[in-house]
């Protein structure tokens, strides 16, 4: 049935399977590995706390009444502390009202766009901020900042203004106000 040639052919067909098995298993074994490693430092906590309300003090129905920013006894301190040199961003839930005690009557609060400064090395009092401090800043609008300073702390000063009605009760009015603070990742 085969005659010499054919079953020469049939041979060499064998061997070059055979070849082509061996050659193709072989770089199926020609590996290489590398092992590297994840890594994460995971930066301070950060802490947030109002060390001074914002103070009004005794008002008069009917006259608008000014908290200043800068005089220790009104302004609002809020004061953050991290990891140094990070940046975070700020938000401030201001109230609209202030209310009294039995929520049956408020009083209007409002921020101007001046009414913040940012003091990023908290070396400084509302009255004299430290070096590299931001004036005039929006509380509605808080820009990202750098935790700076030697304790890496930031301090937030604060005023705003109060509207009595002329027919304003005769009462304390209070309303939170609410810092949140996150790290930016930058």
């Amino acid at each position: 049935m085969f005659n010499s040639w054919s079953k020469r052919l049939a041979h060499f067909a064998v061997i070059l399977i055979i070849f082509a098995l061996f050659a193709g298993s072989a770089s199926v074994y020609a590996q290489d590995i590398a092992i590297g490693q994840a890594t994460a430092n995971v930066l301070a906590v950060l802490t947030v706390t109002a060390t001074h309300d914002l103070v009004f003090g005794d008002v008069y129905q009917g006259v608008p009444h000014d908290a200043s920013k800068i005089l220790i006894a009104d302004a609002g301190v809020f004061q953050v502390t991290g990891e140094g040199g990070s940046e975070i961003a700020m938000y401030f839930q201001l109230p609209d009202y202030l209310w009294n005690s039995t929520n049956t009557d408020r009083l209007a609060i409002s921020f101007d766009i001046t009414d913040a400064d940012i003091d990023t090395t908290a070396a400084g009092t509302p009255a004299a901020h430290g070096l590299g401090a931001i004036a005039d800043v929006d509380p509605h609008n808080l820009p990202n900042t750098a935790l700076g300073g030697a304790g890496n702390i930031l301090q937030i000063f604060l005023g705003g203004t109060v509207f009595p009605t002329v027919d304003q009760e005769a009462s304390a009015y209070t309303s939170d106000i609410i810092l949140t603070v996150a790290y930016t990742g930058n």
